[in-house]
């Protein structure tokens, strides 16, 4: 797509015990608070306590006090006390493993405890976001959450937060974040079944708090510790914009605040071991979602909305092999493909035109591919498409060429430029209003308005924080993980160019590790070349 330490929870380390009494998410408890544990829930912080977390709770569970006043307002049903739902419940606790990504993490949040010694660090995981009245978008939690977490998107919990508070010798680690939902009948009672943004009975079963410090390696504590975990004169950093109730609750410190962002955008510059897999595998979902929707061509051609049909055949696959997109798949036929980020899709897919193919999938772990193709819907480029396709094709091969340890990031863009405008001036072509004097990056990017690749991780957009000497001015090194994605786009009512090239728009992008010596092709399991498409393509009919 195109750019502009595994400690167990203890209560009393997190004050997570609980007990009698109320507490509400911003805080404010009575007995609960005080730490005097007289019920049974498993939020009364220990991995043996047999309430809300167990599902045979029979004491108190003291989180959040309710929804309603949380905002949920219409989100929540008429609770019916006890009823129907008190007692009767098995002992669902599990023993999990480690997640693969945890130790990973582990490194990851010692790099950012030795950055900020003596400071506390709040890395909120943002919440749920209303698509509609009461029905929500699909939770993502924020990427630098994700990176210091290895945090899976079947089991990431809305409105977590993680705490970095300050010892003599490092950080102790706390996440915050929301536990199973009780059934009980104390403050929380009726979240189960009577809070449909929230309540298990609705959204499914979350982790108790000790499967998720199993999981994660990180110690585990209901939300409703946070605010007095915040208290006090420490010296705090917060990742901002991500949390209300967290940017409200601690003065704005914005040198310190921006110098954390920048940090860690930054740490995931060079991807690790257990990162690399995780693109590999987004990749080659990826790849497969593309051989997909070569095979659909002849019937979305038939629809009057052909390119809805291609966006929902990769959009499938990305269900199916991951947790979803890594961004709206542009599906773009004919004169869409000239507009950069087509994801209307309402158009048809015509033999004769060209359908440019922007899309990725989303793994598991939120690690994104970002591939895209241009191909002819009738299975063969016409004459003026393929001297289009040929000269992208053509600047993509330079930028991949320029790819190695060592050389400037923008050493492929540049390269790939070279070959656009070379070709371009062979043709002819020279932007209306273009003058001696224009400078060379800007001359033809009437054409080509867009960079030719970016870093890519768990944004498609990876590391867009990162300084500038340490991304756009840097130099590459193994371990970086970039696309290469030139193009063309010629729009429809573009009189500085010739009439048979109006409406064409060409983009080819690929996905690349940089090793120790160049750089390696992810997403080599699709043609690149003009007759290694076409080919592929008349083998799929």
């Amino acid at each position: 797509m195109t750019e502009q330490n595994g400690a167990h929870r203890t209560a009393a380390a997190t004050g997570a015990a609980r007990g009698g009494g109320t507490a509400t998410e911003a805080g404010t408890a009575t007995g609960a608070e005080a730490g005097t544990a007289t019920g049974t829930g498993a939020e009364a912080g220990t991995s043996a306590s047999t309430g809300a977390e167990a599902g045979t709770a029979t004491g108190t569970a003291t989180e959040a006090g309710t929804h309603t006043a949380a905002g949920i307002g219409a989100r929540t049903v008429p609770a019916a006390e006890g009823g129907p739902f008190r007692g009767g419940w098995a002992d669902t606790r599990r023993a999990v493993p480690p997640l693969a990504g945890a130790p990973y993490a582990a490194k990851r949040r010692s790099a950012l405890s030795e950055r900020f010694p003596g400071e506390r660090v709040v890395i909120p995981s943002g919440g749920l976001k209303a698509r509609s009245n009461d029905f929500d978008y699909p939770f993502r939690p924020h990427s630098a959450f994700v990176h210091l977490t290895a945090e899976l998107g079947t089991r990431a919990v809305p409105d977590s937060v993680l705490v970095f508070e300050p010892t003599g010798t490092g950080h102790a680690v706390t996440l915050f974040t929301r536990p199973r939902s009780p059934r009980d009948g104390g403050p929380r009672g009726t979240e189960f079944h009577s809070d449909r943004r929230y309540g298990e009975f609705w959204t499914g079963r979350r982790r108790t708090l000790a499967e998720t410090s199993d999981e994660l390696g990180v110690e585990a504590a209901g939300r409703d510790g946070l605010e007095r975990a915040l208290r006090g004169g420490v010296p705090t950093r917060v990742l901002r914009g991500v949390d209300a109730r967290v940017d409200a609750a601690v003065p704005p410190r914005p040198r310190a605040d921006a110098e954390l962002e920048t940090f860690l955008s930054e740490s995931r510059l060079v991807k690790d071991v257990w990162e690399t897999e995780q693109l590999r595998s987004a990749v080659e979902w990826t790849v497969a979602g593309f051989h997909d929707v070569a095979g659909e061509l002849r019937h979305a051609a038939r629809l009057a909305r052909g390119e809805r049909w291609i966006e929902g055949t990769f959009n499938r696959r990305a269900r199916l092999g991951g947790y979803g997109l890594g961004f709206e798949t542009i599906a773009a036929a004919g004169a869409h493909a000239c507009v950069l980020h087509w994801t209307r899709n309402d158009g048809p897919v015509r033999d004769g035109d060209l359908l440019l193919l922007d899309a990725g999938v989303e793994a598991d772990s939120f690690h994104t591919a970002d591939v895209t193709r241009t191909l002819p819907v009738g299975g063969r480029f016409t004459d003026v498409q393929r001297r289009v396709y040929d000269l992208v094709h053509a600047a993509q091969s330079a930028g991949i060429a320029a790819l190695r340890p060592g050389a400037r990031f923008g050493d492929f863009h540049d390269a790939a430029m070279r070959v656009i405008a070379e070709g371009l001036d062979a043709w002819g072509l020279r932007p209306y209003g273009a003058t001696a004097a224009t400078a060379e990056a800007d001359l033809y990017r009437r054409y080509t308005v867009c960079g030719s690749g970016h870093m890519l991780g768990l944004d498609c957009h990876d590391c867009a924080g990162a300084r500038r000497e340490a991304y756009g001015d840097g130099v590459l090194e193994p371990g970086h993980v970039l696309t290469v994605e030139p193009g063309l786009y010629f729009q429809p009512d573009d009189l500085t160019v010739p009439e048979e090239l109006r409406g064409i728009g060409v983009r080819i992008e690929d996905d690349f590790l940089v090793t120790a010596d160049g750089a390696e092709c992810l997403s080599a399991g699709l043609p690149r070349g003009a007759d290694e498409v076409e080919a592929w393509l008349a083998a799929l009919r």
